[in-house]
C-alpha cells in the first residue's frame, strides 16, 4: 500500500480515533503508528518507534487545556528525528499557540475540527515540496506542457523540448498524459506499454518494471506513452506522487505532455513540476484562454511556475511583449516562429524538427529549452535574451509570496 506514512499522537483516546477517521478519508495518508500520549524526553521509546515505522509525517493533537505538553513534544520530535514533517492540530483562536507550534518545528497548523479535505490539502503540499526538494538535490526537473486552447501545439512543443533536452543533457523521459496519446506518432515510436500500465502496477513497481513500460526513441530519449484509445486517466494524488517519486529518481529531466487537459490531474502535474509551459498563439481567443488557465493552474501550489510560450508566432505591429503579458497575466518565456513547412513533414515522418540543427525552428527549440532550464533553476528566470527577437526587453522575475502559516515549508 502506498501513500504518505503518518504517525498520530494525541493525549485523548477519542481525539486519536477522530484523527484516524479523518486521515482514512484522505485516501492519501496511511496510519503507520498511533500513540495516546507524547514523548517526554530525547530517549523516549515513542521517538524510536516513529522512526522504526518510517513515518513521514507526525500529526500532533494540541489539547487547549495543556498546550505546553504538545509544544514540548513537537520540539522533541523536531530535534531528535530526521526527514519527518510535523503537522500540529489545534484551536485557531489562539495566535500564540499557532506561533509557538510553528517555532517549535511544526510545518502545518490545522484547525482542531479539521476535515479530511484539509488534511489532504496539507499532505499534497507536503508531497509536492518533498518532490521539489529532492529535485533540487540532484533529482529530475519536471516540465509540464499544456495548451491554452485546442490545437495550440503542446504535443509538438513537449516532444521537441524533450528531444532538445536529451541532446543537450541526456537522461530525459517524455510522459504522455493526453487523453489520446500522440507523442509516439511524433517520434515514430510503437509502444507496447505505457502510462496506464505503470499506474496500474504502482503497487509492485521497481526500476526494472518501470523500464519495461517505456519505449526507447531516437537519440536515447525514453517515452512513457499515452493511451492509444481515448482514455482520461485520473490517478489519485497519492498515485501521482508515487509515480513521480520513481521517475525523478531515474532521470535528469521529465517532460510531461498534458495537451488539452484542464482538470485536477493537470493541476497536480503543475504542482509537481519545476515549471509549467502554457502554449498559446497570438490571437484574442488563445490569449484569453491562457489567462484563465494560468489562474486555474496556480490555484494549487504552482504559484509563479506557469510560463507562456507563443507558438506559430508572427510579429504584429504595435502588439508588444508587455501587451502579451498583460493580456495573459503570465511571464512570456519564448516566441516560436511560424514555420508550417518544417513542422508538418516532421510530424508526418516522426522526426522532430529539434533533431535538425540547420532549420530555424530547430534552433529556436534548443534556445527555448535552454531558457526553460535556466528559468527553473532558481536563477533570474528570464535573463536569457530572446535571440530570435534581439530587440525584446529582459523581464524581471516575479516575487514569491509565502503565507505566514506555511512559512515552515
Amino acid at each position: 500500500m502506498h501513500g504518505v506514512a503518518i504517525a498520530l499522537l494525541a493525549e485523548d483516546k477519542e481525539r486519536l480515533s477522530v484523527l484516524q477517521h479523518r486521515l482514512d478519508g484522505t485516501q492519501m495518508g496511511r496510519n503507520v503508528f498511533s500513540q495516546q500520549g507524547f514523548p517526554t524526553s530525547a530517549t523516549d521509546p515513542i521517538l524510536r518507534q516513529i522512526q522504526d515505522v518510517r513515518a513521514e509525517v507526525v500529526l500532533v493533537d494540541i489539547d487547549p487545556h495543556d498546550v505546553q505538553r504538545a509544544i514540548r513534544a513537537i520540539e522533541l520530535i523536531n530535534a531528535n528525528t530526521s526527514d519527518i514533517a510535523i503537522f500540529a492540530v489545534g484551536e485557531m483562536n489562539n495566535p500564540l499557540t499557532i506561533v509557538a507550534a510553528m517555532r517549535s518545528g511544526a510545518r502545518e497548523y490545522l484547525e482542531q475540527h479539521t476535515t479530511s479535505e484539509a488534511i489532504l490539502e496539507a499532505l499534497t503540499r507536503f508531497a509536492t515540496s518533498r518532490s521539489k526538494a529532492r529535485a533540487s538535490a540532484g533529482r529530475a526537473r519536471v516540465f509540464t506542457v499544456m495548451n491554452a486552447k485546442g490545437g495550440a501545439g503542446s504535443t509538438t512543443i513537449a516532444v521537441n523540448t524533450a528531444v532538445a533536452l536529451q541532446e543537450a543533457h541526456g537522461g530525459v523521459l517524455l510522459v504522455d498524459f493526453s487523453p489520446l496519446g500522440h507523442a509516439a506518432l511524433h517520434l515514430n515510436a510503437r509502444p507496447s506499454f505505457g502510462l496506464s500500465d505503470a499506474l496500474q502496477n504502482l503497487h509492485r513497481m521497481d526500476a526494472s518494471l518501470l523500464e519495461g513500460f517505456m519505449t526507447q526513441c531516437k537519440g536515447g530519449l525514453q517515452l512513457l506513452a499515452g493511451s492509444q484509445s481515448p482514455q482520461a486517466l485520473t490517478p489519485a494524488a497519492a498515485e501521482l506522487a508515487r509515480l513521480f517519486d520513481l521517475l525523478v529518481a531515474h532521470f535528469r529531466y521529465v517532460v510531461v505532455d498534458c495537451s488539452n487537459r484542464v482538470d485536477q490531474t493537470a493541476r497536480l502535474l503543475c504542482d509537481l513540476s519545476s515549471s509549467a509551459v502554457l502554449v498559446a498563439q497570438a490571437d484574442v481567443v488563445s490569449l484569453w484562454s491562457a489567462n484563465r488557465i494560468r489562474t486555474y493552474m496556480e490555484e494549487g501550489s504552482g504559484h509563479n511556475r506557469v510560463r507562456l510560450v507563443l507558438n506559430r508566432y508572427k510579429k504584429i505591429p504595435g502588439f508588444t511583449d508587455e501587451d502579451i503579458e498583460k493580456a495573459t497575466n503570465c511571464k512570456l518565456l519564448w516566441k516560436l516562429p511560424n514555420n508550417y513547412q518544417s513542422v508538418a513533414p516532421a510530424i508526418d515522418k516522426g522526426s522532430p524538427v529539434a533533431f535538425h540543427e540547420s532549420q530555424e525552428l530547430g534552433r529556436a527549440f534548443r534556445l527555448m529549452t535552454a531558457a526553460l532550464v535556466q528559468a527553473s533553476g532558481g536563477e533570474s528566470p528570464l535573463e536569457i535574451a530572446q535571440q530570435q527577437d534581439p530587440g525584446a526587453k529582459k523581464k524581471a522575475p516575479g516575487r514569491l509570496l509565502i503565507s505566514p502559516l506555511r512559512a515552515g515549508q
